[in-house]
């Protein structure tokens, strides 16, 4: 009987220990702008976060529609199934970054550098992409529909979108 009672008060001196072991801090969606921020599944649209610093983020899975984001570097970011539908981004970097099947529709991403960015699946309908950089960017399944890409650099870093390619590089 006592072994058993002693077993049941170590139970529950263990459990009440560990209802007090702090969790692991994670960001939220009120954190600051920052590099590394963890901003997955936040709302961000509307906001204006131009030229800021999100290397490294974690933004997958959120909505920046309508956000200004103009000369912001978001090279690295984790941002699979991100949404940037009319979003003011030019001038943004996002070199070597996770974006597959991302939202650009209709976004404003002129003179964007995409190199070495994951674009699997990425959607760029009616989105201006004058000047972007594709250089090493993969993109298979991207959807490119009435996309501007008049003199953006395609993948294999050599070529130049001649003028009026209109969802597809000439």
């Amino acid at each position: 009987m006592w072994m058993k009672l002693n077993g049941l008060m170590v139970i529950a001196a263990a459990w009440m220990l560990s209802s007090f072991v702090p969790e692991p801090a994670h960001a939220g969606c009120s954190d600051f702008a920052g590099p590394g921020v963890d901003w997955r599944q936040c709302n961000k649209q509307r906001q204006d976060i131009s030229n800021t610093d999100l290397t490294g983020a974690i933004i997958r899975q959120s909505s920046f529609n309508r956000a200004q984001m103009t000369g912001s570097t978001l090279d690295g970011v984790e941002a699979n199934r991100t949404s940037f539908i009319e979003a003011q981004m030019q001038g943004v970097t996002f070199a070597d970054a996770r974006m597959r099947d991302a939202d650009f529709s209709r976004a404003d991403l002129t003179n964007a550098v995409f190199m070495g960015t994951n674009l699997r699946g990425a959607r760029f309908q009616s989105a201006i992409l004058r000047g972007a950089n594709f250089t090493g960017a993969t993109t298979d399944d991207a959807d490119f529909f009435q996309a501007d890409l008049t003199g953006a650099t395609w993948v294999d870093g050599n070529r130049i979108c001649g003028e009026g390619s209109i969802g597809t590089c000439r």
